[in-house]
């Protein structure tokens, strides 16, 4: 029933910036942890950041300090703000909800980031 929309990912030179977003539908964002996960070729989906409905966040270690992870509960949006990008970030990126009562998980189609050296 929730359905995730995810966008903005493009190829861009190492060190630039890139800000994915992901749109979901429904009315209850507000009880859905989002998160951003990535997979690259040959490897596992990996998780980047997760952001609860009250803003506590959580990130991986290849990702602090660079990127950042927020969201928007009246435009039932999650975004994910990247910087210094290295060609290692280069995957999939794929948005991710969980009801925080079902427990049901959510993904939205993915969308690709190539960072060129």
């Amino acid at each position: 029933q929730v359905q995730l929309v995810e966008s903005g990912g493009e190829s861009v030179q190492a060190g630039g910036s890139l800000r994915l977003s992901c749109v979901t539908s429904g009315s209850i964002f507000s009880i859905l942890t989002m998160g951003w996960y990535r997979q690259a070729p040959g490897k596992q989906r990996e998780l980047v950041a997760t952001i609860r409905s009250g803003g506590f966040t959580n990130y991986a270690d290849s990702v602090k300090d660079r990127f950042l992870i927020s969201r928007d509960n009246s435009l039932k949006t999650v975004y994910l703000q990247m910087h210094s990008l290295k060609p290692e970030d280069t995957a999939v990126y794929y948005c991710n909800a969980k009801h925080q009562v079902t427990g049901n998980n959510y993904w939205g189609q993915g969308t690709q980031v190539t960072v060129s050296s």
